[in-house]
């Protein structure tokens, strides 16, 4: 039987885990959010769309296609030429152009379009000839909306906030591991909302490997492919102490920090341990709000980060990250913050410090509120899975007591694996292209 997880996806009810510093109790709550999927003008699904008209207006070197529902599409004659899906300029058994750049008229002309056997066939200059599936043709639409709708059915860019109220999507390990429609809801949930709680996992080490299987491979970092967070001697970093973590994404002494991250409950503290997380994309849009001159700085200034160390080997990083990464839009894309390997070298002028460090203070202040802050306990066979680029992550300190002490798994991945896996299980299971 199918977890209220995967129901979610189809039915719009998950299982979910309420905060608190006690075991979780698990509710159902209806899902609630943003459907741009739904909202969109999507590729079709139903069936080939029907074309009415194609025709070339030359002096525009367009494209126009008249659609059956009324609507209308333009195509630049060089992008067509650059797209010819035929045995010659597309290899087949790869989905790869072979056509080279380099043999590409980028002024090309347009001899001859027509409909003939429900495909759009055209004839270029040179006589070659490129015939277009009207569906293929439809879903690579130029108009802003079905640009917007195509981009997120491949990148599932829109993202559901949340505070400290937050109910967890949780699902079953073993369904994970062997329902693709688990998996797939796990995969979803996990990019909409940033963190997913898995339950019924052995208590022993192996288990975050035995996941990312489902996925593909783990991301290879200096401290492993795993990394076992317990309080060590001569600790190499600050989570292998009893001491409390202040809230922090990992590893932004890389330039390129891990996407997702896996943590694996073997043992947990008698005592504290108390797991904390927080919506960073939502603070950063909230401090975007309230104080648009520190989201300017910490989204504009490189802040130089540092960790250095023996582990799988020996290793001394280096790396300059925004504290808040935005694309060219403005939108908010990655979190950079980890008080531990902020270094003391700040490489700005004089004068921005002070305004740096009020910008920052603002930023951590906003994680730090109560109303923001979702507190969890893990127990043995809990397995939580997070977005790395999205929230901060923290912990309460706790009573360690030695070989018996506080023992979690950790692992991390990437989102390109992790949206490549997703895409798979989504043709799999619903059959989109």
């Amino acid at each position: 039987m199918l977890s209220y997880l995967t129901r979610w996806v189809s039915r719009g009810a998950f299982q979910a885990l309420k905060g608190t510093s006690s075991r979780p109790q698990l509710v159902k709550t209806p899902h609630i959010g943003n459907q741009t999927l739904a909202a969109a003008p999507l590729p079709f699904t139903g069936g080939s769309p029907g074309v009415r008209q194609a025709r070339a207006l030359d002096q525009e070197r367009l494209l126009q296609i008249d659609w059956d529902d009324g609507s209308c599409s333009l195509y630049p004659f060089t992008w067509l030429r650059d797209n010819c899906q035929c045995p010659h300029c597309t290899l087949q058994s790869a989905q790869a152009r072979s056509l080279l750049f380099t043999n590409l008229d980028v002024h090309t002309g347009m001899d001859q379009v027509q409909l003939m056997d429900n495909k759009v066939s055209i004839t270029w200059p040179d006589q070659h000839s490129s015939d277009f599936d009207p569906d293929w043709l439809k879903k690579r639409c130029f108009s802003s909306e079905a640009r917007q709708a195509l981009q997120e059915e491949l990148f599932l860019n829109e993202r559901e906030y949340w505070d400290s109220s937050l109910q967890i999507p949780t699902a079953d390990f073993e369904e994970v591991l062997h329902d693709d429609k688990a998996a797939l809801a796990w995969l979803e949930a996990l990019r909409r909302i940033g963190i997913v709680y898995l339950r019924g996992a052995p208590a022993d080490q192996g288990q975050v490997a035995r996941l990312s299987q489902r996925i593909g491979y783990l991301r290879l970092t200096f401290y492993g492919h795993t990394w076992q967070v317990q309080d060590k001697p001569m600790a190499n970093n600050v989570a292998y102490t009893s001491g409390e973590l202040s809230m922090h994404t990992d590893y932004p002494a890389l330039h390129h920090p891990p996407g997702v991250q896996f943590l694996h409950c073997v043992r947990q503290a008698d005592q504290g341990g108390e797991s904390e997380v927080v919506d960073g994309f939502h603070m950063a849009e909230q401090l975007r709000r309230e104080d648009p001159e520190a989201f300017n700085i910490l989204s504009s200034l490189r802040v130089d980060f540092t960790d250095s160390g023996a582990d799988y080997c020996d290793f001394r990083v280096q790396s300059k990250n925004h504290i808040i990464d935005v694309d060219s839009e403005g939108r908010v894309t990655r979190i950079n913050y980890n008080n531990a390997t902020r270094d003391s070298v700040l490489d700005v002028p004089v004068h921005q410090v002070q305004p740096f460090y009020s910008s920052l203070k603002a930023f951590v202040e906003l994680l730090s509120r109560p109303e923001n802050v979702f507190t969890y306990r893990m127990e043995p066979g809990d397995l939580v899975t997070f977005d790395n680029w999205r929230l901060l992550h923290g912990r309460k300190s706790y009573l360690s007591r030695g070989q018996n002490s506080r023992h979690l798994e950790g692992a991390y991945l990437d989102w390109d694996e992790v949206m490549s896996r997703l895409r798979i299980l989504r043709k799999a299971v619903r059959g989109d292209s």
